[in-house]
C-alpha cells in the first residue's frame, strides 16, 4: 500500500498536464500513487495521461467515457486510491520540489491526523509569485493534532480540496464525495473539517495554484451556473441536520454560506446581469430559512449588507454597488486617462471606418511583419480564391516591400489610408505574427492566427524563464494583442500544447495542419523537377539545403561552417542551397560564395516549400524548418555546434540531441563526416526521422487550407467531411532522384 494516492483530474489541460505531471513524479519521495482521470477530454490530455503511465508504473489513468466534471471525476479517481493518504491536484498546477517529503514527515510528527492542510502559492502568467494571505493561519504551535474547536479560524481558508491530504480511512468511514456542479468543493471543505477528530497543519508552500490568464477557473466564468452554489450549501446544512453532533457549527457555516453568496453578488465576472436580482432573491431566501437562533451579524459595512439581504431590498444592495463602483472608477482615474491619450493617437480616418458596417467579405492578409506573401497566409489565400472568390482579399505590406508581392494581388501599404480602411472593416484578419498594437478587434471581425512554424524554442509567456530572449518584451502588451486571436492554427499535437500554454487566451485551436505544407505532401515529381530546374541544380547533383536559425546572442548572419571547404570536400556533385533566416539581410560573405558553383545563395527566395522540393536532404540547426521538411521523409542532418548556448539563453521544449530527426553532429568535421560518409541518408538516420514524423508530422496531409477555409469562412464542420488522414497512408513527394528517373 502506497503512502499516497494523488488524484490527478484531467480536462483540456494539455498545454499544463506534462508541468504538473513531472513536479508529482521528480519528487525525492516516491512512495506514492497517481491516479490520473481523463475527463472525457476533447484535447490531447488523455493520451499525454497514458504516455506517462506507459513509462512509470506509478501512474495509472482512468478514462472516463463522457465529460462529468470535476466532482464526479475526482470521485472515480478516489474509487481507485490504494494509498493511505488521498491528496487531490489539479491538472494545471503543480507541487514544489520536496513537498512530499514534507508532507510525509508531518504526517508522522503528528500521529496521522484525519486530515494534514498545507500552504500554497498563486503563481501568475507574468511571474508574480503570491503566498496564501492567510498563511499566519497554519502556523505549527500547539498541540499537534487538534480538532476544530480548538482552530476554528481554519475554516476562513479558501475552500479547496488540493491543499490538503486526508486519510483514506476516514474519507471511507463517512462516505464522503463530492458533488456535482459548480462551488464542488465547498460541501466536502466543511463536511470533512467539521467531522475530522484530529487535524493538524503544515506550515509550507506545497502546490504553486496557477493562475491561468483566461480560460482556467470556471468560477470566473459570467453564467447563471453560479446558481449551483444554492445546492452546495443545501447539501452542508442537510449533512448538519443527519448529525446533529456538529449543530455547534450551525452559525459559523451560516456566516460562511452568506459572505460566499455576497462574494458572489459582489463579482462582475459571475452572474449576467439579467440575472443578478433572481440570485438576490434566492440568497435572501436562504437567510431567513437557514438563520440560526441568536446569529450575531458582522460589524461594518458587510453586516449591513447582511442586513440588507435579510430584508430582501436588492435596490437599495444595487445602488450602493453603483456608489462603489463610482469610487472606484476615481481612483482608476489616472489609469483611464493614459489609456484615452493612447486611443487618441489613433487615426481619424481609422475612428471613423471603425464606426461603418465590417464587410463580411473582405479579409486582410499580412505574413512575417508585413514583409511577403508568404507561409500559411498565402497558402490560405490562394485557397480561398479557389473556395470562396466572392470574398476580397487584401495584403498588408511595408512600403519598402511591395514590389515582393506577385502581379494580381491586391496590396496596401502600411499606415495608408487604405490601410487603415482595410484593417477597420475586413470581416477577417489573417497573419502569421500579430497585427500592430493599434489595430482594434471589432466585434464580428475574425482573427485568424496561423503561426509560421513547430516551436522547438519557448515562445510567448515561457520566455519569461529566458530574458537574453525576450530582449525587453512586454508580456502584457503580447497577450493584448493575442486576445484578438479567434483561432490558432496547429500542426502537431506539440503545437496545439505549447500555443495553449505559452498564449493563455481565448482562442479555438484549429488542429487542421499547416496550410503552407500542403505542397510538401501534395507536389508531383514534375513540381520537384521544376524546381530543381528553376535554381539551376545540374541533374546528379545532391542538392543540401542549409537553414541555420536565428541566434538571440548574435546581432547578424554570421554562418556557422566554411562554405568553401564544405563545397571542396562535398565535391562536384554537391550543390549547397543556403538560406539566412529571414531576420538578415544577404550577407557580402555570402554574395561573393555565389561566384562558386557549388554554392546557391537562396536566402531571398520567394517560396521556401520550392527549396525544399528541390533539396535531397535538408542540414539545419534549430530552426523550424526541419518540421515542415520532414513531411517530405527525406533526410534532415543536425549541426548543433552550440546547443548548450542556443538552449540556455533561448530555452528549449526537447533535447534536440536526443531527440533529433536524423544525423546529429556538433562540430564541422562531424558533418562533413556524416555528409561524406552516407550517414545522412542509412538507416539509423531513417528510423530517427520515423520517429519524429510520428510526433510533429501529425495533422499535415495536405489538406489543411481547404479545412482552414470551410471552418474559418465558410462556417463548415470539417472534423467529419475532411477527416486527417493518417500518416501511414500518406504518399510521400518524389525524391529529386525519383522523380528525375521518372522524366
Amino acid at each position: 500500500m502506497p503512502r499516497f494516492t494523488l488524484v490527478v483530474p484531467a480536462y483540456k489541460v494539455q498545454g499544463y498536464l506534462r508541468a504538473c505531471l513531472d513536479s508529482v513524479l521528480e519528487q525525492d519521495f516516491a512512495d506514492f500513487e497517481v491516479v490520473a482521470v481523463d475527463d472525457c477530454s476533447p484535447d490531447n490530455s488523455g493520451a499525454i495521461l497514458d504516455e506517462y503511465a506507459a513509462a512509470d508504473e506509478r501512474v495509472r489513468v482512468l478514462h472516463l467515457p463522457q465529460n462529468v466534471g470535476l466532482g464526479r471525476t475526482r470521485n472515480a479517481g478516489m474509487a481507485q486510491a490504494r494509498g493511505e493518504y488521498v491528496l487531490f491536484l489539479d491538472s494545471d498546477d503543480t507541487l514544489t520540489p520536496g513537498s512530499l517529503s514534507a508532507i510525509a514527515e508531518r504526517l508522522a510528527e503528528t500521529g496521522d491526523p484525519e486530515i494534514l492542510i498545507y500552504d500554497y502559492a498563486r503563481t501568475y502568467w507574468y511571474g508574480k509569485v503570491q503566498r496564501n494571505q492567510l498563511k499566519d493561519l497554519l502556523r505549527q504551535e500547539g498541540p499537534a493534532s487538534f480538532s476544530l474547536e480548538q482552530r476554528p479560524e481554519l475554516l476562513d481558508l479558501l475552500q479547496i480540496v488540493w491543499n490538503k491530504a486526508y486519510r483514506r480511512d476516514f474519507i471511507e468511514k463517512h462516505g464522503f464525495q463530492f458533488p456535482p456542479g459548480y462551488y464542488e468543493d465547498a460541501p466536502w471543505t466543511f463536511c470533512t473539517l467539521i467531522t475530522a477528530e484530529r487535524i493538524a497543519v503544515l506550515d509550507r508552500i506545497c502546490v504553486h495554484y496557477r493562475q491561468r490568464r483566461q480560460g482556467g477557473n470556471i468560477l470566473r466564468t459570467v453564467s447563471r451556473k453560479h446558481f449551483e452554489i444554492f445546492d452546495q450549501y443545501e447539501r452542508i446544512f442537510r449533512y448538519l441536520a443527519e448529525h446533529p453532533e456538529f449543530d455547534t457549527w450551525r452559525p459559523e457555516l451560516f456566516r460562511k454560506m452568506i459572505d460566499h453568496y455576497l462574494t458572489i453578488l459582489d463579482r462582475p465576472d459571475r452572474l449576467p446581469p439579467n440575472a443578478r436580482s433572481e440570485f438576490f432573491r434566492r440568497a435572501s431566501a436562504d437567510y431567513r430559512r437557514l438563520k440560526p437562533e441568536g446569529f450575531v451579524l458582522p460589524g461594518g459595512v458587510q453586516g449591513q449588507k447582511y442586513r440588507l439581504l435579510a430584508l430582501g431590498v436588492y435596490p437599495v444592495v444595487a445602488g450602493i454597488k453603483v456608489a462603489n463602483k463610482a469610487r472606484r472608477n476615481l481612483r482608476k482615474h489616472g489609469r483611464q486617462q493614459i489609456r484615452r491619450t493612447r486611443q487618441r493617437i489613433v487615426n481619424a480616418h481609422y475612428r471613423a471606418q471603425l464606426r461603418l458596417p465590417l464587410d463580411e467579405n473582405l479579409a486582410v492578409f499580412s505574413a512575417y511583419w508585413n514583409r511577403s506573401y508568404a507561409c500559411n497566409p498565402a497558402a490560405i489565400d490562394a485557397e480561398l480564391a479557389r473556395l470562396a472568390p466572392h470574398i476580397r482579399r487584401v495584403w498588408v505590406a511595408r512600403p519598402d516591400t511591395l514590389d515582393r508581392f506577385p502581379s494580381g494581388v491586391e496590396v496596401v501599404p502600411v499606415g495608408s489610408r487604405e490601410y487603415w480602411t482595410a484593417v477597420a472593416r475586413a470581416k477577417y484578419l489573417v497573419n502569421n505574427v500579430n497585427f500592430a498594437d493599434s489595430v482594434v478587434k471589432r466585434e464580428g471581425s475574425i482573427h485568424l492566427q496561423t503561426h509560421h512554424g513547430t516551436p522547438l524554442k519557448s515562445m510567448g509567456l515561457d520566455q519569461r524563464d529566458h530574458p537574453g530572449s525576450a530582449q525587453g518584451m512586454s508580456f502584457g502588451k503580447l497577450l493584448a494583442r493575442c486576445d484578438r486571436w479567434d483561432y490558432s492554427l496547429s500542426s502537431n499535437r506539440h503545437s496545439t500544447a505549447v500555443w495553449e500554454r505559452a498564449y493563455p487566451c481565448s482562442f479555438t485551436s484549429l488542429e487542421t495542419g499547416y496550410p503552407r505544407n500542403d505542397v510538401l505532401v501534395n507536389a508531383t515529381a514534375e513540381d520537384v523537377v521544376a524546381a530543381r530546374r528553376e535554381l539551376g541544380i545540374a541533374d546528379g547533383t545532391t542538392a543540401f539545403l542549409y537553414t541555420p536559425t536565428h541566434r538571440d546572442y548574435q546581432s547578424g548572419f554570421v554562418p556557422r561552417l566554411d562554405l568553401a571547404r564544405c563545397a571542396e570536400r562535398l565535391g562536384p556533385n554537391t550543390t549547397l542551397l543556403v538560406r539566412g533566416h529571414y531576420f538578415y539581410d544577404s550577407s557580402r560573405e555570402l554574395a561573393a560564395l555565389r561566384a562558386d558553383g557549388r554554392i546557391v545563395d537562396v536566402s531571398a527566395h520567394p517560396v521556401v516549400e520550392k527549396l525544399y522540393l528541390a533539396a535531397d536532404a535538408l542540414i539545419t540547426d534549430y530552426s523550424s524548418a526541419m518540421f515542415d521538411y520532414a513531411n517530405l521523409d527525406r533526410p534532415i542532418v543536425i549541426f548543433a555546434d552550440d546547443w548548450e548556448i542556443y538552449s540556455a539563453v533561448r530555452g528549449t521544449y526537447f533535447d534536440l540531441l536526443r531527440e533529433p530527426p536524423g544525423a546529429v553532429a556538433t562540430t564541422e568535421g562531424e558533418l562533413l563526416e556524416i555528409l561524406t560518409s552516407g550517414a545522412w541518408n542509412d538507416e539509423a538516420s531513417a528510423k530517427l526521422r520515423a520517429d519524429f514524423r510520428e510526433r510533429f508530422c501529425d495533422f499535415d496531409d495536405g489538406r489543411a487550407a481547404e479545412r482552414v477555409v470551410r471552418r474559418v469562412f465558410l462556417g463548415e464542420d470539417t472534423d467529419d467531411s475532411l477527416p486527417i488522414v493518417p500518416l501511414a497512408e500518406r504518399v510521400p513527394v518524389p525524391t529529386p532522384s525519383q522523380a528525375l528517373a521518372g522524366l
